[in-house]
């Protein structure tokens, strides 16, 4: 089935273990990395996308070398019979008004609704170091009530809009942006609205700090999309304790696909497939694809969730 002729499950959790329904996509940064272009910046999107659907994936977020108009993007994805999961939005809501938001939001709104993705990946870059070679000790925080009460008003008008569209935010917590730390999510999400979808990401909750099925327990009824990274404790603590960048995390391999790591997976697609989730698990690990082949590693991380979550769709079922 192709991007124009399926029906997507809407990110959301239903409570019902009977409704657990999920597809296994993939982010291109196993191949290509948009932040350091270094890594696998030679590799032609083409090779990324016949080698996905190789291995077995159903769709693709975008990466920054996918055409960004709708009609040009659906006849790529078709060409392959792949899916748009979803895009990455650098949002600035920290610096700028919802309206203002809201007319730059336009065309990538507009590309992913047309496309059939029904979940916007939303990354608070204002003042972020994500990119920046600047330590992770030194990432913006929200220190006054009325800076968290103004960004989630923001949000929340912004997360409205952008669902009338059929497209509902998922918001990523991540390394070195204003919301990375367990305690952040949890703040977020008791100031926002259900119109505010959670996007979990298993490496980021760990490398923030957080038990990843601790967070699932407080927060699972607002997953509306995962990203399946898998994490190398050691690399996290040499990178807390030298202070690294993000980026110098990343090239020394704080993370890695699913099954290649310490994140319990089993227990995570367990307690996803107990609460009825619907939607996308995402292959998500930024390496350098000259030390992790991408080919390899892509393929260990779709077979790894393709088991699992067999394995709890069946247990849900026969635990009912």
């Amino acid at each position: 089935m192709s991007a124009t002729q399926t029906a997507r499950p809407v990110g959301r959790t239903t409570g019902n273990p009977e409704d657990f329904n999920v597809r296994i996509g993939v982010n291109p940064l196993s191949w290509m990395n948009d932040d350091l272009p270094s890594l696998g910046g030679e590799t032609p999107l083409s090779v990324a996308l016949t080698e996905g659907k190789q291995i077995g994936y159903q769709g693709f977020e975008l990466g920054n070398k996918f055409p960004r108009e709708p009609k040009a993007l659906n006849a790529l994805l078709n060409d392959y019979d792949l899916s748009l999961v979803s895009g990455w939005y650098s949002g600035r809501l920290a610096q700028r008004s919802a309206q203002e938001e809201i007319d730059a939001v336009g065309p990538h709104l507009d590309l992913l609704a047309k496309c059939g993705a029904t979940v916007m990946v939303y990354g608070e870059v204002a003042d972020s170091i994500q990119g920046s070679p600047v330590p992770l000790s030194k990432r913006p925080r929200f220190l006054r009530d009325e800076q968290w009460e103004t960004y989630v008003e923001r949000l929340n008008a912004f997360a409205a809009h952008t669902l009338k569209h059929g497209v509902r935010v998922a918001y990523h917590h991540h390394m070195g942006a204003y919301v990375e730390a367990p305690a952040d999510i949890d703040r977020l999400m008791s100031l926002t609205n259900d119109d505010v979808g959670l996007l979990f990401d298993t490496g980021h909750v760990t490398f923030g700090g957080g038990d990843p099925l601790a967070v699932l327990d407080k927060h699972i009824a607002r997953v509306c999309h995962v990203h399946c990274k898998d994490v190398r404790p050691s690399v996290i603590r040499q990178a807390r304790n030298a202070d690294w960048t993000f980026l110098q995390s990343v090239i020394n391999g704080a993370f890695t696909v699913p099954g290649d790591g310490a994140v319990d997976f089993e227990s995570v697609i367990g307690k996803l497939a107990k609460h009825g989730y619907q939607g996308w698990l995402v292959v998500e690990a930024e390496q350098d694809p000259a030390v992790a082949p991408s080919y390899q590693y892509a393929d260990l991380g779709f077979r790894t969730l393709r088991d699992l979550s067999k394995h709890a769709a069946d247990a849900s079922v026969h635990a009912i």
